[in-house]
């Protein structure tokens, strides 16, 4: 990779440590908004699932897609995070149930931009050797950017209120935007593929797709319970104290975030050295994945000391999983589909996050425990292992015309 790419990739890892830490601060200061707002645990799952309604729905149908491969990826990404950053703003200054949810709904259709803008950056401007490595910064930093945000927005929230702390994520934001128009063009910007993309129908159509995006909404719905509910969870369901919370919750998402940086520079290695990427990748993705399922028992054991040890396990698990999902994906859109493929397979994957966050604050009014949730959690990954593995086709770039159907 070259100088020019570095700097494009380390922006774009900034702008995803950004993107999580405005998605999930309702998360930290879920338990203060509750008791502040009287709310019950299905108001909090319903607020919860307000992001993912749009962030879905605008890939989910391509909306995302369409302004990702049709307009330069420079502005298409600045305006989509210039929304989500000006709506967390205004979380914290308008009151209310229903002003929060409003603004909800803007964070998560401005942060659907992000990953078709991605990808389309990805399959244009790195080799296929380097998207391991790309996608497991990328992704480390969407951990550590809830790891931080709860570490240090944890000390913001009790010494200033919540509505101080959506404030200032938001500002602190915008601030991206200065080196973001000050760097050279990437040639996703200057480069139209629009008029030969494959087109949604025939993406549809094939196998591979429909295992990537199945496989995805297994996996994110592993990731949006723990980003939603884990805060409450240790709070309310084992006791612990906002501070020790704060720390057990960013231990678990710096693990996740380690296990990606070194699964993916390992994979990358091995590719290089004549490997196949497509026995690299599945391998990686579908054994990270399987290990998730170790969440399983954190909510079954009493012992706090194993509960938490089998949390870091699914969180090291998961974190070798998203290493390289996202350089299976671009790998077989190539650059004609990657926007497009990427906005279907991220907006199917995010309903997911409607699921994880609605299901559990129903299981957990319902049966005042969260160990339903736990193993649904659990069940949910080990498909999605499945969905990667044996789905998904061999991992080198489609030949449109020629593609596998479902």
């Amino acid at each position: 990779m070259t100088r020019a790419q570095w700097t494009l990739l380390l922006l774009l890892v900034a702008s995803i440590f950004l993107n999580y830490i405005d998605r999930s601060n309702l998360s930290l200061a879920a338990p203060i908004i509750q008791r502040e707002l009287s709310l019950t645990p299905g108001a909090m799952g319903r607020l919860f699932a307000a992001f993912f309604w749009t962030y879905a729905l605008f890939q989910l149908f391509g909306i995302s897609g369409f302004f990702a491969e049709r307009f330069p990826v420079r502005y298409v990404l600045a305006a989509g995070l210039a929304i989500w950053s000006v709506a967390t703003i205004f979380t914290g200054l308008l009151p209310g149930f229903a002003a929060m949810f409003i603004m909800r709904l803007f964070v998560g259709a401005g942060e659907s931009l992000a990953y078709p803008c991605y990808s389309r950056i990805f399959a244009t401007d790195l080799p296929l050797e380097a998207r391991g490595r790309a996608n497991a910064l990328l992704d480390a930093a969407s951990k550590l950017g809830p790891a931080l945000g709860t570490l240090l927005g944890g000390l913001l929230l009790v010494r200033t209120g919540w509505r101080v702390f959506f404030v200032t994520l938001g500002v602190a934001s915008l601030v991206w935007l200065i080196p973001w128009f000050l760097t050279p063009q990437s040639r996703a910007d200057v480069v139209s593929n629009s008029a030969m993309s494959p087109g949604t129908l025939r993406i549809l159509r094939t196998r591979s797709a429909w295992g990537a995006f199945l496989g995805h909404f297994c996996g994110n719905y592993f990731w949006f319970f723990l980003l939603t509910w884990l805060p409450d969870y240790l709070v309310i369901g084992r006791g612990f104290s906002m501070q020790n919370m704060v720390n057990i919750s960013s231990a678990a998402y710096f693990a996740i975030a380690c296990a990606t940086l070194a699964a993916g520079w390992i994979s990358d290695a091995y590719i290089v050295r004549g490997m196949s990427p497509t026995r690299v990748r599945k391998t990686v993705v579908v054994c990270g994945l399987a290990s998730s399922t170790a969440v399983l028992p954190v909510a079954l054991i009493q012992d706090q000391t194993i509960s938490l040890a089998f949390l870091a396990v699914a969180c090291l698990g998961f974190g070798a999983y998203t290493s390289n999902h996202w350089a299976i994906t671009q790998t077989l859109a190539g650059p004609l589909a990657a926007a497009r493929w990427t906005s279907l397979q991220n907006g199917i994957g995010n309903l997911s996050g409607i699921a994880a966050s609605w299901l559990t604050g129903v299981a957990v009014e319902r049966t005042r425990s969260y160990a339903t949730a736990f193993i649904v959690a659990a069940v949910i990954a080990l498909v999605g292992a499945v969905m990667w593995g044996a789905v998904v086709g061999p991992v080198r770039e489609v030949v449109w015309g020629k593609e596998q159907p479902v």
